[in-house]
């Protein structure tokens, strides 16, 4: 299969975007160049199209993915991959706040560190970062997994619903209502044949999966103070 080049510099990101959805239909493995952090790059791209971003991408880069496999070399800035319902990002370094919010499927996998909020109101997929995920990582969460290699900052988990936040390695603190169980042999072995197709299996890891405490979930005025916390 035939390569595209793509280059972005100082031109206006809808052309971009033009070119990768016509790049994309066509069947085209695609490289974006120059991206100088622009954002918004590659949003809302189709199924079984890939594409490689040299350098970093800014705000929202592969959000409304619906099945496309997309590689950032390096860093990312705010929203990457946010409201994804397929497909597969991989993000080289850092990812900034609010990573995979909203998304409803799929794999993001982030091989550095995570600003704060990952995985906000996600609703279903998987997030794995090999670093730390930042503060209040699992806010509101409603379904799907975090996976957090390098341990987890502060208000971890906050409000949480029917997701789960998967730590090996500290804790900074909980959030509001969030709970440590001990996971399942079984329940390790998925998160196992999540990580092994990433090279990231590790069979000795003391893994502390955090699930909702459910307090938040049936409101009772004289528990009100749980919710003035959030």
């Amino acid at each position: 299969m035939s390569q595209v080049v793509i280059k972005v510099g100082d031109r206006p990101v809808r052309d971009v975007h033009m070119e990768l959805l016509e790049a994309a239909n066509a069947g085209e493995d695609i490289l974006v160049t120059d991206t100088l952090s622009r954002h918004n790059l590659g949003v809302g791209l189709p199924p079984g199209c890939k594409v490689r971003f040299e350098g970093s991408v800014g705000y929202y880069c592969g959000g409304l993915n619906t099945g496309a496999t997309i590689e950032v070399e390096r860093n990312a800035g705010w929203g990457l991959g946010e409201a994804m319902s397929d497909g597969h990002i991989t993000c080289g370094g850092y990812a900034g706040m609010s990573v995979g919010a909203a998304m409803l499927g799929g794999t993001i996998h982030v091989k550095g560190d995570s600003g704060p909020r990952a995985g906000v109101a996600m609703k279903g997929g998987n997030l794995i970062v090999e670093g730390k995920i930042g503060y209040q990582s699992g806010f509101m969460s409603h379904g799907g997994k975090i996976i957090a290699l390098g341990g987890a900052g502060s208000s971890c988990a906050d409000a949480l619903w029917e997701g789960e936040v998967w730590v090996a390695g500290d804790i900074e603190d909980l959030g509001v209502d969030a709970v440590v169980t001990e996971p399942t042999a079984e329940q390790v072995a998925e998160v196992d044949a999540i990580l092994d197709p990433l090279g990231l299996k590790d069979t000795s890891r003391n893994w502390r999966r955090i699930i909702a405490g459910q307090r938040l979930w049936y409101f009772e005025s004289r528990d009100a103070k749980a919710w003035l916390m959030i």
